[in-house]
């Protein structure tokens, strides 16, 4: 915690307007000084009617001397009195005076507590004298707090300790796209020139493999296809070459494969090479290879910056893989290898709430269910059992029923 505790409200400020009124209205808390001038005003009066009721009725000469008499007398108790008011209207002044000055001196206190409240929640174990005494302080802590701050722009892996990067090294930037909408970009990557395939493809997410570990069915098999090489992941032993496939029916049908090449290939620059050089030079067909996904590293690929490339798993879902941008490492990108590869992209992932309580996340949704409001309907674990079972035992079994993980 702080050395010094502040309070919301001693960092409230007061404005010149607020302060008179606080004056003000702590000089009159009491209401006696209010009282003392109703009483002077109710005295001024009743004196000044009764002159006039001894003038209506005074006939005698010795009763205008007794009047004089006695009007002399009330004349200085009420000059005594208007002396009295005017030291209490003095007294009422110099104390609205001292409260101004008490004020303004808490509105200064308060803005120093204001300046150096800005800096305890960057350093806890600071005082608030210490935090607001020096300008030259105060530019130097923002000027650490910047540079703290550069490096959460992406997410790190769970690095296991801290590996130093090896100079020169090369950043890459990867692109991972959906396996359905295919211009929608679900992933971006800063991978290190130095480290290997397996390394990037344990970080890409997709939710078929969710899907397949809920069915039990993963398949630890999965490729990348780049340029001519596919790079097969045969880290698992259940793992499977999903590019050999491939490679026969090239192979055994050639003629088939080149007439799928040459449509492939037959974009405007083709033809236009085929107008200037001629029939006798057309498309050929790439000679595929394979490598092991877990030995090659990004360094050891011919690849371009901007192409497009495949990434299959789980069997054929295939994602489009582009290999943005590649520069040199710098002193501002993270140092430590084992936190690569660095996410900086990756849209938040939306879920639908159940369609009965509308309150917690749905994990079942079901099809052609006849007792549901909606087809498909999300349901949470507790409405999906209390519509479809009693006593343990599922009432209909006429509709379909799947997990849901997310849109």
């Amino acid at each position: 915690m702080f050395d010094n505790e502040i309070s919301i409200e001693d960092l409230k400020t007061f404005s010149e307007e607020e302060l008179v009124a606080q004056a003000f209205e702590e000089a009159f808390k009491d209401d006696e000084l209010i009282k003392e001038s109703s009483q002077t005003l109710t005295e001024h009066l009743g004196t000044r009617s009764e002159r006039e009721v001894d003038s209506s009725t005074i006939h005698d000469p010795s009763d205008y001397v007794a009047r004089d008499n006695k009007g002399s007398d009330k004349s200085k108790s009420n000059k005594r009195k208007r002396g009295k008011n005017v030291h209490q209207k003095n007294a009422v002044d110099e104390d609205y005076v001292l409260k101004v000055e008490q004020l303004a001196k808490i509105k200064e206190k308060q803005e120093e507590e204001k300046a150096a409240a800005r800096l305890h929640s960057f350093n806890g174990s600071c005082s608030s004298s210490h935090s607001a005494s020096t300008s030259s302080s105060k530019i130097g802590r923002m000027t650490s707090l910047k540079s703290i701050s550069s490096g959460t722009k992406v997410r790190a892996a769970n690095a296991r300790g801290h590996i130093a990067v090896h100079f020169p090294e090369v950043v890459l930037c990867i692109e991972v796209y959906h396996y359905k909408k295919t211009w929608v970009k679900t992933q971006e990557f800063l991978v290190l020139g130095r480290q290997f395939l397996t390394e990037m493809r344990d970080r890409i997410y997709c939710i078929t493999d969710e899907i397949m570990k809920k069915t039990g069915q993963d398949d630890p098999s999965g490729y990348f296809l780049v340029e001519d090489v596919f790079c097969n992941d045969f880290r698992h032993p259940a793992a499977v070459d999903y590019s050999k496939p491939i490679l026969n029916w090239l192979q055994d049908s050639k003629s088939e494969a080149l007439e799928k090449w040459e449509s492939i290939a037959s974009g405007e620059l083709p033809q236009k090479q085929k107008a200037l050089l001629g029939s006798k030079i057309g498309p050929q067909l790439p000679h595929f290879k394979t490598a092991k996904m877990q030995v090659t590293r990004f360094c050891d690929l011919r690849f371009r910056l901007g192409a497009g490339y495949l990434y299959c798993h789980q069997g054929d879902c295939k994602h489009q893989v582009v290999i943005r941008d590649m520069r040199l490492i710098h002193p501002e990108d993270v140092q430590n290898r084992a936190a690569y590869p660095l996410i900086t992209f990756q849209p938040k992932l939306r879920f639908q709430k159940c369609s009965v309580c509308k309150i917690f996340k749905a994990v079942k949704v079901t099809v052609d269910d006849k007792w549901a409001a909606e087809n498909p309907c999300y349901f949470c674990d507790l409405c999906y059992y209390m519509l479809h079972y009693v006593n343990g035992s599922l009432l209909y079994d006429d509709f379909s029923v799947y997990e849901y993980l997310h849109e």
